[in-house]
């Protein structure tokens, strides 16, 4: 990936911030059993927190990245920490369900905000290296993602819902470094006007134009993309929200040890993550999408039915697999829609926290009328949506 010094630090910049960002995201469904025990609430209404959180970010994605498609705005990466740093504080002061939910709203407020300018930046870094670049800025937020449930085991269930204060920390950084980084990004904006007129050259030759596609061929194609983010997210949704009380329940363990298993889980997805984007490099993103979410479903299947310590071995299996394909599908759709990189990934992005909003008030009702074991291991068949990825069209390697 050819990136200079300046860029290489804004990518980086970008990525530590993703991982501030869904640490802070993410410690809000795994820390559901302190809520469960200070305030007493069903899984309905844990679920209604989550699907705040992620509907805010769902409906508030696609607008902002269609805002800096038309109108880049470097001042909004700091911005949107902010709003996180008022959720969090709202978080350690709640004492009702409508406190915790305004408080929700506002940390998706501030994800809404963070994704799609920052997946712009690291576009902007990328180089020739598109699937590097965006594994780089995602496995930002799967690394923050698996340190959730670690920050939930050895700092909010011991110490109670005011140590949600230490995360504002989080936010404090991430304010600093998205700083740093608007300052680049509106640089390399300037920059990119200034030679707008210029033809793009590769060693000398101008290189041909993209064959235009039908709007019914990339109709298709989201869609079947769309199906598939439904499969990763809402089951995603149904580990991260409540698998740690079905291994609770099911093996008689401390709901602390539930969450390593989800850190596992996490940790593995940061590292699957890391792998994705240069493998669909070199062979292409059809395969690369289709194995990382079809390729997870025989180990999600096995899972319900394993033991306390195949099951933490499994859970390392599925994040590797399948969180290795989110890049690679936010790349595909991006070349897909080139001029508008924005609003795609502010679309993606978004659609991802409404299904998992979505899943988790669908699932959390479903395990009051039902059972935790009859919704984990109905979620269990989901990434068997992923065999729909056979009708995408075959891309070619961006080393062919």
């Amino acid at each position: 990936m050819q990136l200079n010094h300046s860029a290489n630090w804004a990518l980086a910049g970008v990525s530590f911030a993703h991982l501030l960002n869904d640490a802070m995201q993410t410690v809000v469904p795994s820390a559901f059993p302190l809520f469960q025990q200070t305030m007493q609430l069903s899984f309905a209404q844990m679920g209604w927190i989550a699907f705040t959180l992620n509907i805010t970010a769902s409906v508030l994605q696609p607008l902002v990245g269609y805002m800096s498609d038309r109108k880049p705005m470097p001042i909004l990466l700091p911005g949107g920490m902010l709003f996180s740093l008022i959720g969090v504080l709202g978080f350690a002061l709640s004492s009702e369900l409508w406190m915790l939910l305004v408080s929700a709203s506002l940390i998706g407020i501030g994800s809404s905000i963070l994704h799609p300018e920052s997946s712009r930046v690291a576009h902007l870094a990328a180089g020739r290296g598109r699937g590097m670049a965006q594994s780089i800025f995602q496995v930002g937020g799967n690394t923050g993602q698996a340190l959730a449930p670690l920050l939930v085991a050895f700092i909010l269930l011991p110490h109670g819902q005011l140590s949600f204060l230490w995360l504002m920390a989080f936010a404090l950084i991430g304010i600093f470094i998205q700083s740093s980084v608007s300052r680049w990004y509106r640089d390399k904006l300037a920059d990119n006007r200034s030679r707008q007129q210029q033809p793009i050259q590769t060693n000398g030759i101008v290189q041909p134009a993209v064959q235009p596609v039908s709007r019914g061929f990339i109709a298709f194609t989201m869609g079947i993309l769309i199906l598939l983010l439904f499969s990763k997210f809402v089951y995603i949704a149904g580990m991260t929200g409540y698998y740690a009380f079905y291994y609770a329940d099911a093996y008689n363990l401390p709901l602390s040890q539930a969450q390593i298993c989800l850190f596992v889980l996490q940790f593995a997805g940061m590292v699957g993550t890391l792998l994705g984007g240069p493998l669909a490099d070199r062979y292409g993103r059809k395969p690369m999408i289709w194995f990382s979410i079809a390729g997870t479903a025989p180990f999600s299947l096995l899972l319900p039915y394993a033991g306390p310590a195949l099951s933490m071995v499994l859970c390392g299996i599925i994040g590797l697999i399948l969180m290795s394909g989110f890049s690679v599908i936010i790349v595909y759709a991006q070349e897909l829609l080139p001029r508008h990189i924005g609003t795609v990934s502010g679309l993606f992005f978004g659609l991802s926290f409404g299904m998992a909003g979505l899943g988790s008030v669908v699932l959390g009702s479903l395990i009051d009328v039902t059972s935790i074991s009859f919704v984990i291991k109905l979620c269990s068949f989901l990434p068997l949506l992923g065999v729909c990825a056979v009708f995408l069209r075959r891309d070619r390697p961006r080393n062919a």
